[in-house]
């Protein structure tokens, strides 16, 4: 399977994972807690597979920046957190910097 289809695999786990560690309520409902361990590890696993073939930096840049700009805007939309234009700004540097790594990678 494309190294890259399984990143964005990787990140859909990780972000159904760590919804779903919200909705467990501290682990205290099944479903929930259920759906944290099975995507976390889903997630690992496909880490692992990409790491065959990409440099642990650049996945672990657009695993991380991606799934944390994403899950805080999941909160946003979806779970009634705050939003103010630091915390966007903040999304927006994070997307910046993973662009940049990659069009590092590409360069080099």
């Amino acid at each position: 399977m494309n190294a890259w289809l399984m990143l964005a695999g990787a990140i859909g786990a990780e972000l159904v994972a760590t919804t779903a560690l919200k909705l467990s309520a501290g682990f205290t409902r099944l479903v929930p807690s259920a759906v944290v361990v099975v995507g976390y590890g889903l997630s690992f696993w496909l880490l692992g597979q990409v790491l065959k073939t990409m440099e642990v930096g650049i996945v672990y840049a657009i695993w991380s920046g991606a799934g944390l700009a994403i899950i805080a805007l999941i909160g946003i939309a979806f779970l009634g957190e705050s939003v103010s234009a630091v915390k966007l700004a903040g999304l927006v540097a994070v997307l910046v910097g993973v662009v940049l790594l990659n069009l590092a990678d590409r360069s080099a």
